[in-house]
């Protein structure tokens, strides 16, 4: 097993030192699900805050490109591409968030800060029909470029 990088010699946590890296291209995709009622999927369309599907979709865009304001040792990147797609299924709503860069670090806290917040927002725009919703399964599906090489989660994701 590897060792954590974000820690140094003594266990004092620290921002890894990407300056000998070379830019490459690197990519990343995540993914969340909410979980709701058919009910609540149902009222979607007719939200009076706004369409929560297009909403979720600009609030992880714009969270992908805030991941190091919230996560502390995340370097700020450039993003060359952002997106987030949202879809309904039988029992909630999934959301892919994908990632783009050229640069010395990856892109998966980007993807899965933007699947995340947009989970959130979600949420968010649905609470008032029912505080139950669940928001699970946040997780990389793949990563491209760098060091450690790509990365494909195994198994089936939607």
């Amino acid at each position: 097993m590897k060792k954590l990088s974000h820690y140094d010699s003594h266990g004092t946590a620290r921002m890894v030192d990407v300056s000998a890296k070379s830019d490459t291209l690197r990519t990343a995709r995540a993914r969340a699900f909410v979980r709701m009622s058919p009910a609540v999927l149902k009222k979607l369309p007719h939200n009076p805050k706004g369409n929560p599907l297009e909403i979720a979709r600009i609030a992880g865009i714009a969270a992908a490109k805030r991941t190091s304001d919230l996560i502390p040792l995340c370097h700020p990147l450039m993003l060359t591409h952002a997106d987030v797609d949202v879809s309904l299924r039988k029992d909630g709503v999934l959301i892919v968030a994908s990632a783009a860069t050229t640069g010395q670090t990856g892109v998966e806290m980007e993807a899965l800060t933007a699947a995340s917040v947009a989970a959130l927002t979600v949420y968010d725009m649905t609470k008032a029909l029912d505080k139950s919703i669940e928001i699970r399964s946040v997780y990389l599906l793949a990563k491209t470029g760098g060091k450690s090489g790509d990365y494909r989660r195994k198994g089936k994701h939607d």
